[in-house]
């Protein structure tokens, strides 16, 4: 990574909207990418992973499933409107860029999303204050993804992904630390992860610029039929990219199957409290920070000089499907450990590697937000749907109070090994 770009040069490396990054990104601009994607993680995943299920056992003891409707019901509106955003984020012009106003907006909205959970009286305020958190950081995290794709060249692409998929490994676990060290109060567990993400966030395109989007080429006008169609892709045309979105579709059901609920697993399994668990879980994920680590570099920067990408794709896939089977059986806090950590393993590798895919593969870089809003909903969808499903799941045999989570992770299991294999056979312009 080279570091001899003036800030000037780094908001104007592009080149243009369509046009293939060719100047790679300074070392400093990385860091702050990185600071700014550990800000949006934090703010998002703490309320997801442990905030909301606090809520819930204070406002419904014993409704764990609600988490999934509420995460569930959260995603599918952010997936009814991502299109939306991507089409007005690549047509914006103005003097602070396409994607910085966004960035901007988007925290402003999870914040205030953030603040109505921790006052919430009710759990229908709880997931109407989620569905507006839930918005306003997948618009910033959004923003930082599209800033990658316009701005970082082929040679980087899967180091600045391993990079930054360490933040988004790393964040919610100190967050979750964060929150269990406020936990006496319900609000400060929302707002103060959420003001750390919002200020890192907010200092990323004040130190590093976007540049100014005026110059640019005027943008069609959006017509109904440009919605509509925003909503998709012609699959025979990029075949590449509907196997890839695929295949993402898929694992990422695996992977939300296994991951949601967390919090009520560790307590279900080791005999605690929902609200004394965050220490375990902080504890686990300090422990899993050491195996994100190292899946996000070593499958970021191994892709990049092999130049082999779906190979890892695969190698993420196996290693998630030993981690969830841990899981599955697990009830020591040993076991539990061993399975969290190769899942943190096998995600950090999955994320990262296929990032580098999709900014690869991209079908038109003049429209890359929208394309980024289409592949991201291969993991929104998942993120939406399985969460309800896997509340169903949970219910399955289960005797009384004690849910079936063991079905539940051997399920994500099989999803998680078919995802791997549909990128690994069927993606062939990425090696």
């Amino acid at each position: 990574m080279t570091n001899n770009l003036t800030e000037r040069d780094e908001a104007t490396a592009p080149g243009g909207p369509g046009s293939e990054p060719q100047q790679s990104m300074s070392r400093s601009y990385i860091l702050w990418l990185m600071l700014a994607s550990f800000g949006a993680s934090m703010a998002m995943m703490v309320p997801l992973s442990y905030g909301i299920a606090v809520r819930i056992t204070e406002l419904a003891p014993g409704h764990e499933e609600v988490l999934g409707y509420i995460t569930g019901s959260a995603q599918l509106v952010y997936l009814v409107i991502s299109p939306l955003i991507g089409i007005w984020s690549d047509r914006t012009r103005s003097r602070f860029g396409r994607r910085t106003p966004f960035l901007y907006l988007g925290t402003a909205i999870g914040l205030v999303g953030l603040v109505v959970i921790g006052l919430a009286p009710s759990l229908l305020i709880v997931g109407a204050g989620w569905v507006l958190g839930m918005t306003g950081w997948s618009i910033a995290g959004a923003a930082l993804q599209t800033l990658q794709a316009d701005k970082l060249p082929e040679a980087q692409r899967g180091k600045v992904s391993a990079l930054t998929g360490l933040m988004t490994q790393i964040a919610p676990v100190l967050g979750i630390g964060v929150a269990y060290a406020v936990s006496s109060s319900t609000l400060l567990i929302f707002v103060v992860p959420g003001v750390i993400g919002a200020l890192l966030l907010a200092l990323f395109p004040l130190i590093k610029p976007e540049g100014s989007s005026k110059d640019l080429p005027d943008a069609d006008h959006v017509t109904v039929k440009s919605v509509v169609t925003s909503y998709g892709f012609n699959v025979r045309k990029y075949p590449d990219f509907a196997w890839n979105w695929l295949g993402r579709f898929v694992f990422f059901v695996g992977l939300y199957f296994n991951t949601t609920f967390g919090t009520f697993f560790y307590a279900q399994r080791l005999d605690l409290p929902v609200r004394e668990v965050a220490g375990i879980v902080a504890t686990v994920g300090m422990i899993g920070v050491l195996a994100a680590a190292t899946g996000a570099l070593v499958g970021g920067f191994l892709s990049d000089k092999l130049q082999r990408r779906r190979l890892f794709v695969m190698i993420a896939a196996l290693l998630f499907v030993v981690g969830a089977v841990a899981e599955a059986t697990a009830w020591s806090l040993p076991q539990i450990i061993i399975g969290a950590v190769l899942m943190q393993l096998a995600i950090a590798v999955f994320a990262t590697v296929d990032q580098a895919i999709v900014y690869a593969i991209i079908p038109d870089r003049d429209q890359a937000g929208r394309y980024m809003a289409v592949i991201q909903f291969a993991q929104k969808i998942p993120s939406a749907v399985a969460p309800l499903i896997a509340g169903v799941v949970i219910t399955i045999g289960a005797v009384g109070d004690v849910k079936n989570y063991t079905l539940l992770y051997l399920t994500g299991a099989v999803f998680a090994l078919i995802g791997g294999l549909i990128i690994l056979l069927k993606v062939k312009s990425v090696r």
